[in-house]
């Protein structure tokens, strides 16, 4: 479960800019979270009370935003929505694509006191 690797690094991106602000917590954390970016949400909601305990996230607020996964066909560039990899192209059923939404995991926004 690498969830609880992944929560401890945004308790760490939020402890780090806390600092830069001078603030002393958090009150509001948003991810982007991609669909095809191998994290299971309902493990993640499940280790975050342990991994923010005695942090400056414990009282925050986490807002998940979900990015939904997007691919563009290398042979045919039609855009289409994929949820795992391996989808192919709807129009040409080529599993050349690339990957333009759906990766993402990144802290978007801290609201700090």
């Amino acid at each position: 479960m690498h969830e609880l690797s992944v929560a401890l690094g945004i308790v760490k991106i939020a402890e780090d800019e806390t600092k830069k602000a001078n603030a002393t917590a958090v009150e509001l954390i948003e991810l982007e979270i991609g669909t095809l970016a191998g994290i299971e949400l309902e493990s993640l909601n499940f280790v975050w009370p342990a991994a923010v305990k005695d942090t400056v996230l414990e009282n925050a607020i986490k807002k998940i935003i979900t990015i939904k996964g997007k691919a563009k066909c290398i042979d045919c560039d039609t855009v289409f929505g994929i949820t795992h990899f391996y989808d192919a192209c709807p129009k040409c059923k080529s599993n050349f694509k690339g990957i333009l939404k759906g990766k993402e995991l990144r802290v978007k926004a801290l609201e700090v006191v």
